[in-house]
């Protein structure tokens, strides 16, 4: 399938001399074009998008499973699960959840259209604009998912029920902030009962976490390579000596991480392991406190201070940003992925016009301030996330579907590539 109509903006570096900035658009496009502003069309074949059949990310959970039809998502319930979805729905919970913005609203839709006798209900989720991993956010948006989850928990509690699924990928950002998609993760509490989900959360969340703030902020890449959340044992390695005084990291991580290998052959006696309401309370509030104690600060980095070290003049910067918002007033794009995006200046051009902005770039510097800010401003319609242009997210998991490609998960009607191409043509070797 060949979709037209992708524009690219492509400008040279501002104040590196015309030699330079002609050599550059020769480079591009074959001719001297003495432009600061280089827009053209460009054709892109992708490949056909499945419109109909099931969704292979969610194969793993008998209580359902997301399917296609006409090209819109839509979840089966099956009727395994269909006394903790009434408790769901029938206690409040869903509303409260759903008013609070932190789980996503659905319909029911016509029983007929299940895929087998297995269901009780077909749910039709409203639509994540872009849907995005945890490999591509950055410190605070991984913070954030991890303290909205722990909301959810606590909530649920209070209703008589507990999170039995605490992945990483079962938390989007929709108009800017985290929300919770999977609606089959619930299941009714039952007295004694302990955290069935306290490992996963550790691993997908504090894990990470605790990597990103006292190691290396690239350790969130980890994910990519652990899809079931970063192994505790692993964490409890590469955590620093230091990190073993705090108590909370202490018994989270490298305590549960020897637990987990003293207990890995041996058979569970539940009647053992029985938790009360108040520890049950205390043990996500415990969390809570951890996590909100994390901290990573992005230092001076060449993209996130792009803007203040470049020698861009203020004239010159403003009238670069006149031709990007007149462009974008032309052609009225629905959305637009800014490539190359630093704190996200240009991104904001589009974002502040209501147009779905995806704001990419390699720096995690770069990409926290630019999230930091959106979150300061309460802005509703764009994301930043993390992109290395010559190593794009793939698709993992099993037959590499379950979390799919980049490139897999939509196109955009524009894109942005400022002073982007030489960086990928000289720095990267790109042809």
């Amino acid at each position: 399938t060949v979709i037209k109509g992708l524009y690219f903006i492509v400008t040279p570096p501002l104040g590196l001399g015309k030699s330079l900035s002609y050599s550059l658009l020769r480079f591009i496009g074959g001719k001297l074009r003495p432009l600061l502003l280089i827009i053209f069309q460009k054709e892109k074949k992708m490949g056909k998008r499945v419109t109909n059949g099931e969704i292979p990310s969610s194969f793993r959970d008998p209580s359902g499973f997301l399917f296609l039809r006409d090209g819109l998502i839509h979840r089966q319930v099956n009727t395994v699960y269909k006394e903790n979805y009434d408790h769901l729905i029938n206690s409040g919970l869903y509303k409260t959840l759903v008013d609070a913005e932190l789980l996503i609203p659905h319909d029911e839709a016509d029983v007929g259209y299940a895929k087998s006798d297995k269901a009780y209900k077909i749910i039709k989720p409203e639509l994540i604009p872009f849907i995005s991993f945890p490999y591509e956010w950055c410190f605070s948006q991984l913070k954030d998912a991890a303290l909205t989850t722990l909301k959810i928990q606590r909530t649920s509690f209070n209703f008589g029920m507990s999170l039995k699924d605490c992945s990483t990928y079962n938390i989007q950002f929709r108009k800017g902030k985290p929300i919770f998609i999977d609606t089959l993760s619930f299941e009714k509490y039952r007295q004694g009962q302990p955290w069935v989900a306290y490992r996963q959360f550790c691993q997908h969340f504090l894990a990470p976490l605790a990597l990103m703030s006292y190691k290396d902020i690239r350790l969130n890449q980890l994910f990519r390579v652990y899809i079931d959340g970063v192994p505790l044992d692993l964490t409890s390695s590469l955590l620093p000596f230091r990190s073993r005084f705090v108590f909370s990291l202490l018994s989270h991580l490298y305590l549960h991480a020897k637990s987990q290998k003293h207990f890995a052959d041996k058979p569970i006696d539940m009647s053992c392991h029985k938790m009360s309401r108040m520890g049950f309370l205390g043990l996500i509030d415990n969390l809570e406190s951890t996590i909100k104690k994390l901290k990573w600060t992005p230092r001076g980095t060449e993209w996130a201070d792009y803007y203040q070290d470049t020698n861009y003049s203020s004239g010159a910067l403003h009238h670069k940003k006149q031709i990007v918002a007149e462009f974008l007033d032309k052609i009225n794009p629905k959305s637009v992925w800014d490539l190359g995006a630093n704190v996200g200046i240009f991104s904001r051009i589009a974002s502040d016009k209501g147009i779905q902005t995806i704001s990419f770039d390699i720096d995690p510097a770069a990409v926290e301030k630019n999230y930091l800010e959106c979150v300061e401003r309460n802005e509703t319609n764009i994301l930043p996330l993390l992109l290395d242009l010559t190593n794009p997210s793939p698709g993992i998991g099993w037959e590499n579907q379950e979390r799919t490609s980049l490139l897999e998960r939509g196109s955009a009607d524009t894109v942005l590539a400022l002073a982007l191409i030489h960086h990928l043509a000289i720095s990267n070797n790109l042809p």
